[in-house]
């Protein structure tokens, strides 16, 4: 049974989600400049490094990620919902 507020006080605000975002085949965006730049502010606030001397173990990160961004832009998180 829906609830009303009670005299003086209001409705919470609806949250509506900006994400996931309608994309075409290709988005000009969606770069491998953007990847990078993820994993530059990822490394900013402390976590391992995606440059370095294992460059192939390096690589499969920065495919991870690609493919982890373009799960949150594109598809609402790719996650089971």
């Amino acid at each position: 049974m829906p609830t009303t507020p009670s005299a003086g006080h209001a409705a919470p605000p609806v949250q509506v989600r900006r994400y996931p975002v309608a994309h075409t085949d290709h988005d000009p965006r969606f770069t491998i400049g953007l990847v990078f730049d993820v994993a530059a502010v990822l490394e900013d606030h402390g976590y391992p490094g995606f440059r370095g001397p294992f460059a192939a173990d390096n690589a499969a990160d920065l495919v991870e990620l690609q493919q982890a961004l373009f799960a949150f832009l594109y598809t609402g998180g790719g996650g089971d919902q």
